[in-house]
């Protein structure tokens, strides 16, 4: 995959993220607010501030998650983001951490 190619659908999964979590917000499941600069989108969970950072690499073509659980990468393999260590897909995995971080159950779609 070409470099522009890697950008924009790193770029749609960062908007899909955030428009899931707004969603969310709006809904009053729980409280967060995103802010985004560029390639970097960082979640915060305003009832204990913690945060979850989520960018692109793209010299490394990834996506890359830091939680208080760890950090981790994300690759794309057919379309889907995977995990480079253990195989887990994106959206799954950022809904578990987020809800471990958030203290409330809740699925990104």
């Amino acid at each position: 995959m070409g470099e522009s190619e890697f950008l924009a659908q790193a770029e749609a999964t960062l908007d899909a993220i955030e428009a899931a979590l707004d969603r969310l917000n709006d809904e009053d499941v729980v409280d967060v607010e995103c802010k985004r600069s560029g390639n970097v989108l960082e979640i915060e969970f305003i009832d204990n501030g913690s945060k979850i950072i989520v960018n692109s690499q793209a010299a490394m073509q990834e996506l890359w998650v830091a939680a208080r659980s760890g950090g981790f990468h994300y690759k794309q393999k057919d379309g889907v983001w995977l995990n480079t260590r253990d195989g887990s897909e994106l959206m799954a995995s950022l809904s578990q951490m987020a809800s471990a971080q958030a203290g409330v159950a809740f699925t990104l779609e």
